[in-house]
């Protein structure tokens, strides 16, 4: 910053100085002697015109550290621009000061938090392509090696790889969508019941070669407000949880019941049960705990799409398991009116 500028600057002092100086003129011409108006006029303005130009050249170099410092961050900007800021002068230069410091703290967090969503993203997609190309492998070993198979018996074995390959696909596809979620759901009243029977038949084949006893019970009306499409992803992901998870001869039960404050869809099952210190963590991205550890075709990202799109949709999962005995979710649905009480 030159001298010009900052004189610049001072322009509404240098107006207030004139205006003082031509104040003080005009009551010395009005009240003094006559042939000593016209040297005090002349003293007085010079007098004072000193001062003026004194002060603004000491404020200047007094101002000139701190201008030349935020040049410098300008012209050759720097990550660690914040530690190298200037100390603040008087008081609005602090003001200012602080409001670039919280822009630029609100900056460095929404930069890092794009860091970590990209991060995770890269995460996630090289985990999707491990596990996509098991059932891939596995359909080719299946084609190199169908001697002595019949051909009924590769279709279905065949169908189950790339029912595997469609659910990966699909899981990708919400996962991909779950940031711009806003923009794509309709809440109308949905049966519950539909979808859960759209689901159980869509895993049919693997209640049936597990052999999983399943039993539904609903003592009340099936019907909540939600998105029919989300919701049939987040019950799909429950029950093949459920199944992943159950043993063979295993059995899942799934309950409606309501109270004066919500709906729930219980989904129970008599498997393998999680571990108490990997209870309060199933939610998380990409955790698998120990019970994820031992089962290859565990992704850890099921339940983390189903909780985080039931938040959205305004509902809520839960979870409760006893290792070795049982593992039950619960969807909850606030009734509506509940939205709305104060």
């Amino acid at each position: 910053m030159n001298f010009l500028k900052y004189v610049k600057d001072k322009r509404y002092f240098l107006v207030f100085y004139a205006v003082i100086m031509i104040f003080v003129s005009l009551v010395l011409l009005l009240s003094a002697k006559p042939q000593e108006v016209w040297s005090n006029v002349v003293y007085i303005n010079i007098s004072c015109l000193f001062f003026a130009i004194l002060y603004m050249v000491i404020g200047y170099f007094y101002r000139m550290h701190f201008y030349k410092k935020m040049e410098e961050l300008i012209q050759n900007p720097h990550e660690d621009a914040l530690s190298l800021l200037p100390q603040a002068q008087n008081h609005e230069q602090k003001l200012y000061l602080d409001l670039f410091k919280r822009i630029m703290s609100e900056q460095d967090k929404q930069l890092q938090s794009l860091y970590t969503r990209k991060r995770e993203h890269e995460e996630y997609i090289m985990s999707w392509v491990h596990e996509v190309k098991l059932p891939i492998t596995s359909s080719r070993l299946l084609m190199e090696n169908y001697e002595g198979k019949t051909i009924d018996e590769l279709v279905n074995k065949l169908e189950d790889e790339l029912d595997k390959i469609e659910d990966y696909v699909e899981q990708a596809l919400y996962y991909s969508r779950v940031d711009s979620f806003a923009n794509d759901y309709f809440i109308t009243e949905v049966d519950v019941d539909q979808i859960i029977k759209h689901s159980v038949k869509k895993y049919s084949k693997i209640f049936i070669n597990k052999q999983i006893h399943l039993t539904m019970d609903y003592d009340s009306e099936k019907i909540v407000h939600s998105d029919k499409k989300w919701l049939g992803f987040i019950i799909d992901q429950l029950i093949t949880n459920a199944l992943k998870y159950s043993e063979n001869e295993g059995s899942i039960s799934i309950r409606f019941e309501q109270d004066g404050n919500e709906k729930r869809l219980i989904i129970q099952d008599n498997g393998i049960g999680i571990k108490a210190e990997d209870i309060n963590r199933v939610f998380e991205r990409g955790f698998t705990g120990t019970t994820g550890r031992a089962h290859s075709k565990s992704t850890g990202m099921g339940l983390y799409l189903a909780k985080k799109l039931a938040n959205k949709l305004g509902h809520d999962i839960s979870i409760q398991s006893a290792e070795g005995e049982f593992t039950r979710v619960t969807v909850h649905f606030p009734k509506i009116r509940n939205y709305y009480h104060i």
